[in-house]
């Protein structure tokens, strides 16, 4: 029996997707835990492409149990046409399971996200995510999967009386207005064809470990993103953090025996915020470009920055994380020389904890440690040995930093493309 917990270091977009998809083969479920259609993950095998915002990564792997938990908020529409779009090219769904305690994003939560994001910018992706964890938080006027499964009658009343509370908010808040019509028929049309796949997964999951079932529990965004733990305010709505795999599926905390912690070879950041290694410059342009950092839902511009220990000692400490799995390690390849933050100056002060509050974090300099750089393409390296000196001590250089064994090596977009130590 084994349960694996794969989660994001740093802001997110760490490339979890393929690291995901390639150890999919060796579980018998695959189960996202939290976030929305706000996420982005990436899979490629061979010449296909998938873009995932809410259907776990195991998509190649039809035979395979794919969950979506209760800690997701799911967009209907989003989750009819991520279907659709992965039945179209020849990959089965039916073995795709909803938690029945998901929440459910509604026309009016994008709506609400976008006028507030207006007002104050947090860097959102404007996908109702925020007003969908809100609801819920306030117990009133929210929508669960197992509401779907209500008679038709019954289920038009809870969203009417929902609306009528909304459209009163709306006119006094001075945001756009909604047509309750349309978005009861869309609401019921997306709930038909997702009705299949709703059921109570925790009793489902907690079976398959009796089973000595192995489970493979997938995080969305990143460490620093959690909303306690993270970079307040600009955070996801979500806890993105390990004891979101135990909140987010019902499986018992004990279970998880193995945390992967996933951390690019470098630091970006989508959105607003503190980013100490930022890159204001042609290098940090380089990255993005060689990198294709740009968002997976959004197409936004990702903010590139040096490797930051400071940031990866704090959510290796905060997860539990037992390896690492290094990302995008090919991106760096031709930078003469590369930088790594080994600790933070801040009002003169050097310390090597990562600040908890924003106006600290805001003033840190960081204190960078210079490592030689190496040339060309390590893509077709599949061995530790087969990497230049230089990219070798580079990956030793974070093991010896952190205490932790990177086990993966990523060194390319595609599956294959991928070093395991």
């Amino acid at each position: 029996m084994s349960v694996t917990l794969i989660l994001g270091l740093q802001w997110g977009d760490e490339g979890k997707g393929k690291i995901v998809d390639m150890l999919a083969k060796d579980y018998e479920y695959i189960v996202r835990f939290n976030g929305g259609d706000n996420a982005g993950h990436t899979v490629i095998k061979g010449t296909e492409e998938f873009k995932l915002h809410l259907v776990p990564s195991g998509v190649f792997y039809p035979e395979k149990t794919k969950v979506i938990g209760n800690g997701v908020v799911v967009n209907p529409e989003t989750l009819v046409s991520e279907i659709g779009t992965v039945e179209s090219r020849g990959y089965s769904m039916k073995k795709l399971l909803v938690s029945s305690n998901a929440h459910i994003i509604l026309p009016w939560h994008p709506i609400m996200d976008g006028a507030l994001e207006v007002s104050g910018k947090i860097g959102t992706t404007k996908k109702g995510i925020g007003p969908a964890y809100s609801d819920k938080a306030s117990r009133t006027y929210a929508i669960r999967a197992c509401d779907f499964l209500l008679p038709e009658a019954e289920f038009r009343q809870k969203i009417e009386r929902i609306a009528a509370h909304k459209k009163k908010l709306f006119g006094a808040l001075g945001f756009p207005d909604f047509d309750t019509a349309a978005l009861m028929a869309k609401t019921l049309e997306a709930a038909k064809k997702i009705r299949q796949h709703i059921c109570d997964t925790q009793f489902i999951l907690n079976d398959a470990i009796s089973k000595k079932k192995s489970i493979l529990l997938e995080g969305a965004q990143g460490a620093l993103l959690d909303i306690d733990h993270g970079t307040f305010p600009y955070v996801t709505s979500s806890n993105t953090t390990s004891g979101a795999g135990c909140t987010g599926t019902g499986i018992p905390p004990q279970k998880i025996q193995r945390v992967v912690g996933i951390a690019k070879a470098y630091t970006t950041r989508v959105g607003e915020g503190p980013f100490p290694t930022e890159l204001k410059d042609p290098v940090g342009e380089t990255i993005r470009k060689v990198g294709r950092e740009f968002g997976t839902t959004t197409g936004r511009p990702r903010r590139c920055g040096w490797l930051d220990l400071v940031v990866l000692r704090y959510t290796c400490m905060i997860n539990g994380t037992t390896e690492i799995a290094l990302t995008k390690l090919d991106v760096l390849g031709g930078l003469r020389e590369l930088k790594v933050a080994t600790a933070y100056e801040i009002d003169g002060k050097k310390t090597a904890d990562f600040p908890l509050d924003l106006p600290r974090l805001a003033r840190a300099v960081p204190v960078c440690e210079t490592l030689a750089g190496w040339g060309g393409d390590i893509s077709r390296c599949r061995k530790i040995s087969d990497l230049p000196p230089n990219a070798r001590k580079y990956v030793q250089f974070l093991e010896k930093s952190l205490g932790i064994p990177v086990k993966i090596v990523s060194v390319g977009p595609k599956r294959d493309e991928t070093i395991l130590v």
